[in-house]
């Protein structure tokens, strides 16, 4: 059987990426690239640096990559789709909920695979726990935190830090306790002098009743990405800068001095790092794709799951503005 014939569009920061990828991926060739900015990474290595998506379809490609700025997905996902041409988008999957209907119908309607470019759910931390919580091995969840703070990246200049990195916390935190968000309320702050928000505070609830929370900012000098999960019987935290799961259970030994015992609720008990294999996500991303594609078995993150994702964005945004809880309008599964 014939290689797939893929295509990437964005050379930048993520574009690289990319491109190394799709460049050694068994079963693909990469045979087309684009990006109207030219190459700022090198990374075309022999291929001629294309400036349109049309020029891209015109290769022949089986399936495309997009990595531009958010702004520009929509114009290049339903040229794609108007061509027949599959494509996982990154995240977002558009600026506005409008836009990302538009792109999701577009590909139903043409009977494509499409997906989105949340690549925390192919983080080892993140997939161990799920399986784990899926075990039942902290029984009911209770609570979903993550923080995830660091430097402005200066390659995002078209949306804030809400549907820039928060938009992965909404996405991981739906899938990990496959339930969907049902309402939100936020703060955001504009710090910067830029014209997007760049922190956010964040409390939900799902429709299960986890009650979750997020922390995200491009203000720290620090960089952290940790999601803690806690339930009934301890807390899993996950650490996705290092792909390390802990395990931190709840004791079953009594605290029998009464003047500390009656200040605490479960005691301490055992911490477990479990040893994880750590592949790396975006590679595990792009293998689930090109299954997608060929029609296997694969785990990909839908459109479909990429709008309700946006549709939360836009809802803690909402939020924000309004200094209201916000219900989030939406009846996708996570």
């Amino acid at each position: 059987m014939a290689n797939l014939r893929a295509g990437l569009i964005g050379l930048g920061m993520m574009g690289r990426h990319h491109a190394r990828v799709l460049g050694s991926l068994p079963g693909v060739d990469l045979v087309a690239v684009a990006d109207a900015g030219g190459d700022p990474h090198g990374v075309a290595g022999t291929l001629p640096v294309l400036e349109t998506v049309e020029e891209l379809v015109a290769a022949g490609v089986d399936y495309c990559m997009v990595a531009v700025p958010t702004i520009h997905h929509e114009a290049i996902a339903l040229t794609l789709a108007a061509a027949g041409v599959h494509a996982i988008i990154e995240k977002p999957l558009a600026q506005d909920t409008p836009s990302a209907t538009r792109i999701a119908h577009a590909f139903d309607t043409a009977g494509l695979v499409g997906a989105v470019g949340h690549i925390e759910r192919y983080n080892p931390a993140l997939q161990a726990a799920r399986e784990r919580l899926a075990n039942g091995d902290l029984g009911h969840v209770f609570q979903i935190v993550t923080r995830r703070q660091g430097p402005f990246p200066a390659r995002i200049a078209d949306v804030g830090v809400v549907k820039d990195l928060a938009t992965h916390d909404i996405d991981l935190t739906s899938w990990v306790a496959g339930s969907a968000y049902a309402s939100v309320a936020a703060r955001t702050a504009f710090k910067s002098g830029r014209e997007h928000e760049d922190l956010v505070a964040v409390v939900g609830s799902l429709t299960d009743g986890t009650v979750t929370s997020h922390l995200v900012n491009w203000l720290s000098p620090f960089k952290e990405r940790i999601t803690i999960i806690t339930g009934e019987r301890g807390t899993f935290l996950a650490d996705t800068l290092t792909a390390d799961l802990t395990f931190y259970a709840n004791g079953s030994v009594p605290t029998t001095w009464d003047g500390v015992a009656q200040f605490r609720g479960v005691s301490e008990g055992d911490m477990v790092r479990y040893a994880v294999p750590k592949p790396e996500p975006l590679r595990v991303e792009h293998e689930n794709f090109r299954d997608a594609v060929l029609g296997k078995d694969a785990d990909i993150v839908t459109l479909s799951q990429g709008l309700t994702t946006v549709r939360v964005a836009e809802a803690v945004i909402r939020s924000a503005n309004t200094g209201t809880t916000v219900s989030v309008d939406s009846d996708d599964s996570p």
